[in-house]
């Protein structure tokens, strides 16, 4: 599945240029925009892989932008390029500040083209990995808060690396921290032992067997507009339970 990239550039010939790119490497949806508040409403409304913006752009101001993205549920993670011809250390520093990624030099050429997407491609790959989610239903136990511990029992919807969905069942809030109990999707055969060494066990502690349900702590990333779901984001998912996932998603053997 190729990585989804958004780029909002006010000058046409820039993205023509791009997407004469993209469709030769053959591994990006690119969408592209020439103004800010149209990129403003796809960053809103749609999950993307990547940003790519001019540091000057219609009807906006793209350093402006890039921070208000970080408010938005859906993509306040993704890797972000911008695109500049100044090369002075106080625009670099406003970009960093705002939440720039890479920086790119323009004019474009088609080789600088190929070589940032090059470069960027494995962070935009891993966000896709990241939030790639299938369908996967089971009976999923919320307990919301450290306080209150207020508990609801509801079905998932979508499963993936990074987090799910569930139907709502109300009471929560973006940005609320749930404890959830449930069972892993299951596989053909037992997933091989983690490649990356395991975290650190603390005296006492245990990691959990990947038999019965399984206890993962996650953040409400969104409520869907629709107010049918929410989304989650796992916060400390253990090696096993992450290759257990992968597997389901991937479908490697």
């Amino acid at each position: 599945m190729p990585v989804k990239i958004l780029m909002a550039d006010g000058d046409p010939a820039v993205l023509e240029l791009a997407r004469a790119t993209m469709a030769a490497v053959q591994w990006c949806d690119l969408v592209s925009v020439q103004d800010g508040p149209a990129a403003a409403e796809y960053l809103q409304k749609e999950k993307f892989d990547g940003f790519i913006i001019a540091d000057q752009i219609p009807q906006g101001d793209a350093f402006e932008l890039i921070q208000q993205l970080k408010g938005w549920s859906l993509n306040a993670g993704i890797p972000i390029v911008m695109l500049t011809g100044r090369d002075d250390i106080a625009t670099m520093r406003r970009g960093f500040q705002a939440g720039v990624t890479f920086f790119a030099a323009k004019p474009p050429t088609r080789e600088r083209f190929f070589r940032l997407f090059s470069a960027v491609h494995g962070a935009m790959e891993s966000e896709r990995r990241r939030h790639h989610r299938l369908p996967y239903s089971t009976s999923v136990t919320c307990t919301v808060g450290d306080q209150s511990r207020y508990r609801f029992v509801t079905e998932s919807t979508e499963i993936g690396e990074g987090g799910m969905a569930l139907r709502l069942a109300g009471g929560v809030e973006v940005g609320q921290i749930l404890d959830l109990e449930f069972l892993l999707p299951q596989i053909s055969r037992p997933a091989p032992p983690p490649a990356r060494k395991p975290r650190k066990l603390f005296l006492g502690e245990r990691e959990a067997p990947l038999t019965g349900p399984q206890k993962v702590r996650a953040r409400v990333r969104y409520l869907a507009s629709s107010s049918a779901s929410i989304g989650l984001d796992f916060l400390d998912l253990t090696p096993a339970q992450r290759q257990v996932i992968q597997h389901y998603v991937t479908g490697d053997s």
